[in-house]
């Protein structure tokens, strides 16, 4: 019994003191640790070991765990409750020890926290290459932060600023000419520079324009928007405030009216291709220096004979009005006397008449071409007042007969595609200064003698596709070319083209056509062209 007793003494020392002597081991090498990890980081310290005594009991304790007398867990955390057999003061002393040992090494939250980190290598990098990445960010974006401000100067604060010598990408720019056209863009390109003069955005799908966008362009003098789709109330109020507008093109878009915004600067104005089917003389008094204005292919007319009366009339400074392929069925009335150029070809008139022009006309050309003009239609009176026309197209037309009381100002007289059938002697004869004439694509079988010998200073005269059976008599001295194709023509008499003083001096014909007729050259009588610079002037093929 005694030995048993003392082999338990034994035991309980070597329980006591070897857990001691690991503890103040491990603490000290945990201490170095701590002091070694805060400088540097890159050691990785070994995991925190709890004691073995408070993990798991003495392997001599096991093997006596049915034994009652030995409670080892209450030893080392009650250690005034043991009962000890042997030496009391050594035990118990040796148990303050190991407890204030175990006090001074637990409480290591600094360890604690380095050993937590470290022992997961991978999320420490993990998190190190996230924060590296994450400032990286940072710094790109820092870094960008001078671009955004770069074009944040760029860009403009209100629609549409730009620098004098900044162009939209979409567009092309020459100096102060802005080309934008053919872009396929559907609204006016954003930057244009406030400076441009012209402004071109033909053929585009722009379907509106902006209120009060074009007034800040003070500098602007042509507008081109041709082939958009434009209507009435996209473009209400656009053009009002622009004080330096010239020209302004709006053909082949969507309007059913004339703007009624018109700039007062404005002198050219073009609305072909619109459907255009009424106006107002109001529209017309907010610009009054118009001087162009082209409004051919609506459908002005329609539904009545013509245009209001004297609807024209505020445009006192007109000088070009044309009005070709409208629904007129007349000439309009109270037509500006400043007109120099009147275009109205392709309607549906009948009739001109003399009120046309309320005094003396400035009217140099006038086109009443493909229309259904007939002599009765074509009054006495109609062109009385145009004595300075010098250019009068009449083709395609009802004529019988050639007009009488033309102005004797004509220069170019065109009855080309008529239903004239014959030609008399005076019907020229007041015609002193007329320099071309065309009667081709007529009925005209018969031509009076002399009929061309009034002309003096005829230079070209045109009778193809007619019915000619020959060649007429005693054509103007003056004349350089005469054209005669496609006529029935069999012979060509002696005095056609030499006939007076000019029989013994040479003609001053340089061609004389004469293919698709019925001449056989074996009969031609040679004096015909014996005036003639050479028979190279003559063409028979």
């Amino acid at each position: 019994m005694e030995e048993k007793a003392h082999l338990e003494e034994v035991k309980v020392k070597n329980m006591f003191y070897k857990p001691a002597w690991k503890e103040e081991t491990t603490s000290e090498i945990n201490t170095k640790e701590a002091e070694f990890i805060p400088k540097v980081q890159t050691v990785t310290p070994k995991p925190k070991e709890e004691p073995k005594d408070l993990r798991e009991p003495h392997p001599a304790l096991k093997i006596n765990e049915n034994n009652p007398s030995v409670k080892p867990v209450e030893v080392i955390r009650k250690p005034n409750k043991l009962k000890p057999t042997g030496e009391p003061k050594l035990v118990e002393n040796a148990t303050k020890l190991a407890l204030k040992r175990n006090k001074s090494s637990s409480p290591q939250p600094h360890l604690a926290t380095k050993v937590k980190t470290s022992s997961t290598p991978t999320k420490m990098n993990k998190t190190k290459t996230t924060k590296k990445s994450k400032e990286k960010k940072k710094k790109d974006n820092k870094t960008q932060k001078p671009v955004k401000k770069k074009k944040e100067v760029i860009a403009p604060t209100h629609f549409p600023y730009f620098m004098d010598n900044y162009c939209p990408p979409e567009c092309a720019c020459y100096g102060r000419v802005v080309q934008c056209s053919d872009k396929g863009v559907d609204k006016v390109p954003y930057g244009i520079p406030y400076n441009a003069r012209y402004i071109l955005l033909m053929n585009n799908r722009i379907d509106s324009i902006q209120l009060d966008l074009l007034d800040e362009y003070v500098s602007m003098e042509f507008l081109v928007l041709s082939n958009n789709r434009l209507t009435d109330g996209a473009i209400e109020g656009a053009f009002e405030g622009i004080p330096a507008l010239k020209r302004l093109y709006l053909d082949r878009n969507l309007l059913e009216s004339v703007p009624n915004d018109l700039p007062m600067s404005l002198e050219e104005l073009r609305l072909d291709n619109n459907h255009l089917s009424v106006m107002s003389e109001a529209v017309w008094a907010r610009c009054p220096g118009l001087l162009v204005l082209s409004l051919s292919n609506n459908s002005l007319g329609n539904g009545s004979e013509s245009l209001p009366n004297a609807v024209l009339s505020p445009l006192y400074n007109l000088r070009t009005l044309n009005l070709d392929h409208n629904q007129l069925k007349s000439v309009p009335l109270g037509i500006p006397l400043s007109i120099k150029e009147l275009y109205f070809k392709g309607n549906l008139i009948e009739h001109f008449r003399g009120g046309a022009f309320n005094g003396k006309s400035e009217l140099v050309v006038l086109d009443l071409s493909a229309n259904r003009l007939t002599n009765k239609g074509l009054l006495k009176e109609s062109l009385v007042n145009a004595t300075h026309l010098e250019s009068l197209n009449l083709e395609g037309n009802r004529l019988k007969q050639v007009p009488k009381h033309l102005p004797p100002s004509l220069k170019t007289l065109n009855l080309e595609g008529n239903l004239i059938s014959s030609l008399k002697r005076t019907v020229f004869s007041t015609l002193k200064n007329l320099e071309h004439l065309g009667v081709a694509r007529n009925k005209i079988f018969k031509v009076a003698p002399g009929a061309f010998r009034f002309l003096p200073v005829l230079h070209q005269l045109d009778l193809c596709h007619n019915i000619l059976r020959q060649v007429p008599r005693q054509l103007p001295q003056a004349l350089h070319s005469v054209a005669l194709t496609h006529n029935k023509i069999q012979s060509v008499p002696r005095d056609a083209f030499c006939w007076g003083n000019r029989s013994l001096s040479l003609s001053r014909l340089v061609r004389v056509q004469l293919e698709h007729n019925l001449i056989d050259m074996g009969k031609l009588d040679g004096q015909a062209f014996r005036c003639l610079r050479g028979f190279q002037v003559v063409h028979f093929y």
